[in-house]
């Protein structure tokens, strides 16, 4: 594309692709190093008990075995509980290495170091573990009962965070309540790469660590907490990453571990999952209870909400903060609620930790409140699609102050609701339906929509730009992309504003000894954080250039302005121009500038998902015929980026509404450790998506953008849900909880006609 073409806005070809599909990218596993250990953990098979003890001696005179370590051998400090704004409980602390006590299956009380893996493997086997059992409970709700089996004795309770939000009394006024208890389920994130560490004593006292995360600077900071070091003395790295879905953007034990044992032993140490080890030791997401009452008028405009959330911490209250603060401030959605009354709860169980996974408490809230949308219609009897248009905001009254403390900053979300109606045909659909239920036919048709909104971009991040004299560009950033297309994103926001061509412009990121500060990427925050902080440093070297210029052209600085191919001229003489680069080498050396944007508030994407389900009620069988998603994330960049995201939150918010669920038995043994026992869909059971956009900018940073990289994840699961339930609703069905899989659904519909329903009498 030509240097004067602005490139914003256009379909740009990922640059991050190639090392990819090549197989040249080097991830965690690829890296070695000479006389590189390995490191494999023992873990707990008992969800809960008291760690007697550890006994390694036999698998310490191993051959090939370097040295066992258990918590005592390896003393690290606990990783801290997430909230903030808290003191801090030392008591809910999460230990690297269980000590005395071991809280769910999967949780590391030694580890193993080998010079080949086999030989550690073989070694971990012989750790004989001695735990007395104690009783397990695993559902968030038995966590709270009255003498439920106690997690942290010292603690006195499983309930490790409780916030109220708005008043009693939400519900005064109504004409009409209706009630909904409803269960997220948890579910895996699963990313095609477990997680990984290595790390080795380099040149200087410096620890080099490389691990698969989405937080670079974070991790940099717990290692050396960890370790008793200087942050400039550790070096973190995030390779070629295999997907992350906020799952690797926190600290894990094992990470901390891995560096730990590299310092002690002097040696490289590397540390990879298992897939197996991945189910049970990647926090999990999702495991929200929701107890609900929707007050509204006869005409469907609606009064009030009161509800209960209670959210699944699993074993620790460590990153599932994250999803419990988020569902709660996107407790009322795209719709005008004067009334809230919020109870968030967070309980802990004998389950492997609950983190964020792609949305992180936006799905929950948006499947929450589009079931309520569904259950009010249904008692109005009233089209679920009239009941959103005449409580939706309207573009007049932002920026909003929400109830639940949202501040939305744009949006036109009746726009967004209307782009995907017609692109569905929803009339046509909901023609096809009545005929489909007049003919008697045992292939029900179900249509199910959801509207949402969710919060991105909140926070800070840092971006630089250097214009070398050579005439290169580099780009810093301290977002940390691992599939995001954030690359390909933040060159053509400076090529375009510099006015040069995109093969000038390098992106360098996710490596602390060469970026100099950083947050990292999850919650839908790199494009517009980094992206904004990125364009402010171009300003800056535009303005720098221009100064340069005004000095050679012996002009007033007013008086240069910068041609359509990048370079600078005196305003009506473009004849004599300088170029960038030739400024640098006359400036004598590089022309730069960087910049730390902040944008506390955040913005507030938003859409409408339609889908269109087949559901056989012979077998309970639920077939996605059509997707139609339509989303609004402020300006758009580059919009193939844009659709990829959408695509990928699309196809697992499909697979939590109907496949994923992460079970346990009675004891608490997981039942879900593979991926043959979890249900985890391919592109054969995904229909083409339809996509359409609006595009309403965000007043709250420069370039008017918003957050994408969740959007498909919280809008598809609920419109999925919200279709099977329609297809049902013949049967007197009202609320199904994901996800519909087959013997779900088949026990719904046969329970209808035990109770007596005509499924031919009534449509939706």
């Amino acid at each position: 594309m030509a240097s004067s073409v602005t490139l914003l806005g256009h379909a740009v070809e990922r640059s991050e692709d190639p090392p990819l599909l090549t197989g040249s990218a080097r991830f965690v596993a690829d890296l070695d190093r000479p006389g590189m250990l390995h490191a494999v953990f023992v873990r707990s098979q008992v969800a809960h008990g008291l760690l007697r003890s550890v006994e390694v001696a036999e698998a310490a005179a191993m051959p090939g075995v370097v040295a066992v370590f258990t918590a005592s051998d390896l003393p690290l400090a606990d990783l801290p509980e997430w909230p903030r704004g808290e003191p801090p409980r030392a008591e809910l602390g999460r230990p690297c290495l269980a000590r005395e006590r071991v809280r769910f299956v999967g949780e590391a009380v030694a580890v193993v170091v080998g010079s080949t893996l086999s030989a550690a493997v073989d070694a971990a086997e012989a750790v004989t573990v001695d735990i007395e059992p104690l009783p397990t409970v695993l559902d968030p709700l038995d966590a709270l009962a009255e003498r439920a089996p106690l997690l942290f004795p010292e603690h006195g309770s499983n309930e490790v965070l409780r916030q109220l939000t708005g008043a009693a009394g939400a519900l005064d006024g109504s004409e009409v309540v209706v009630r909904g208890h409803f269960y997220n389920q948890r579910v895996a994130p699963c990313p095609l790469e477990p997680n990984g560490a290595a790390a080795w004593p380099a040149a200087g006292g410096r620890l080099d660590c490389f691990a698969s995360t989405q937080a670079p600077f974070r991790l940099r900071a717990a290692i050396a907490l960890a370790l008793g070091r200087p942050e400039e003395t550790v070096r973190v790295v995030a390779p070629a990453v295999g997907g992350g879905f906020g799952a690797k953007g926190g600290v894990y034990p094992e990470q901390l571990v891995t560096a730990a044992l590299a310092e002690r032993l002097g040696q490289p140490v590397r540390f990879v999952e298992t897939r197996s080890e991945n189910m049970l030791a990647m926090c999990h997401g999702r495991g929200q209870v929701q107890e609900v009452a929707l007050g509204a008028r006869r005409d469907g405009t609606i009064v009030g909400l009161e509800a209960t959330m209670v959210t699944e911490m699993g074993a620790y209250c460590w990153r599932g903060p994250v999803p419990f603060s988020t569902s709660r401030i996107m407790a009322t959605g795209p719709y005008r609620i004067p009334k809230l009354s919020l109870t968030s709860i967070g309980a802990v169980t004998n389950t492997t930790p609950i983190g964020p996974y792609r949305g992180a408490g936006r799905p929950e809230a948006t499947a929450m409140l589009e079931r309520m949308i569904e259950l009010l219609a249904a008692e109005l009897d009233l089209d679920s699609v009239e009941v959103r248009r005449r409580n939706l905001l309207a573009p007049s009254e932002f920026p909003y102050a929400a109830p639940s403390g949202a501040s939305y900053d744009s949006g036109d979300y009746s726009a967004a609701l209307a782009k995907a109606l017609a692109l569905l045909g929803y009339e046509q659909v909901r023609a096809e339906q009545a005929d489909r239920r007049q003919s008697s036919c045992a292939t029900e048709l179900g249509v199910g929509i959801a509207t949402f909104v969710e919060i991105s971009g909140s926070g800070s991040e840092y971006g630089a730009v250097r214009v070398e004299p050579g005439g290169s560009v580099v780009v810093l950033t301290g977002s940390s992309p691992h599939g995001q297309g954030l690359a390909t994103t933040l060159t053509q926001i400076a090529a375009g504003m510099l006015k040069v061509p995109i093969s000038t412009v390098s992106v360098v990121h996710s490596d602390t000894a060469l970026v100099p500060r950083g947050v990292g990427t999850f919650g839908s925050r790199s494009g517009q954080l980094a992206g904004n902080a990125v364009a402010h440093a171009v300003e800056e070297v535009l303005e720098k250039a221009r100064e340069l210029a005004a000095v050679e052209l012996e002009a007033d600085p007013d008086d240069v302005v910068q041609l359509e191919d990048g370079s600078f001229a005196v305003a009506g003489v473009p004849s004599i121009s300088l170029g960038l680069a030739e400024l640098a080498r006359r400036a004598g050396g590089p022309i730069g500038a960087e910049w730390d944007f902040a944008q506390e508030s955040g913005t507030y994407p938003f859409g409408t998902h339609i889908a269109v389900v087949e559901v056989d009620t012979e077998t309970g069988k639920v077939e996605l015929r059509r997707l139609v998603a339509v989303d609004d994330c402020g300006r758009v960049v580059n919009p193939k980026i844009v659709a990829g995201q959408v695509h990928g939150g699309v196809a697992q918010g499909i697979a939590q509404a109907l496949f994923e669920a992460v079970r346990y038995d009675e004891s608490g043994n997981p039942l879900t450790t593979n991926l043959a026992d979890y249900a985890f869909p391919s592109a054969a059971e995904m229909p083409a998506f339809e996509l359409g956009e609006t595009e309403t900018p965000s007043p709250r940073n420069p370039l008017g953008m918003k957050g994408i990289g969740e959007s498909g994840a919280v809008g598809a699961a609920a419109a999925v849900q919200n279709a099977v339930v329609d297809a049902l609703s013949p049967y007197g069905v009202l609320h199904l909880d994901m996800p519909a899989d087959p013997e779900r659904v088949w026990r719904a519909v046969h329970e209808g006609r035990r109770d007596g329903q005509d499924p031919f009498s009534s449509s939706s």
